[in-house]
């Protein structure tokens, strides 16, 4: 069964950086699964499965363009150290969750000052290209209900 569309893919993985440092992997975990085409995956990744069934093994270079995008400046931004008052000791590699004009976004601080606390929206693999070691493992049909939650459902899972 060809990766298209609505169809729960399973893979495991590799992601490593341009360096080869690992980043992330399945290996001594579950393999990782999602729903073809409905922006589980990022785009580069999902583009490069397209196509490919169970048993195939890839490896995949992708831009920030189509992974986590370009780091932006703008996201940057000093805000006053009070408004980190209920979360105690304030460190910097702290994430997060804040509210902004596109929703909630996770910020990461990256500086300390005594007055205010500079944090970073960018996603941290911003401007990395990424580099996936994949092998997929089984591909199926989604079911009604996974399609209509966006998300794949396990064996155990519980109704929403």
């Amino acid at each position: 069964m060809q990766i298209v569309k609505h169809k729960v893919v399973t893979i495991d993985y590799t992601l490593t950086d341009e360096e080869g440092k690992v980043l992330d992997t399945s290996k001594d975990s579950e393999p990782l699964s999602y729903i073809q085409g409905i922006g589980n995956l990022i785009p580069g990744l999902e583009s490069a499965l397209e196509g490919k069934q169970a048993g195939d093994a890839l490896n995949v270079s992708v831009p920030p363009e189509q992974g986590y995008g370009e780091r932006d400046d703008k996201l940057l931004v000093s805000v006053p150290r009070e408004r980190f008052d209920e979360a105690g000791n304030v460190e910097v590699g702290m994430r997060f969750q804040a509210p902004t004009e596109s929703g909630m976004r996770v910020v990461t601080v990256v500086g300390i000052e005594e007055e205010n606390v500079t944090v970073d929206a960018n996603h941290p693999l911003a401007g990395e290209t990424l580099n996936f070691d994949v092998k997929v493992v089984e591909v199926r049909d989604a079911t009604e209900e996974e399609i209509g939650h966006g998300h794949v459902h396990g064996p155990g899972e519980h109704e929403h």
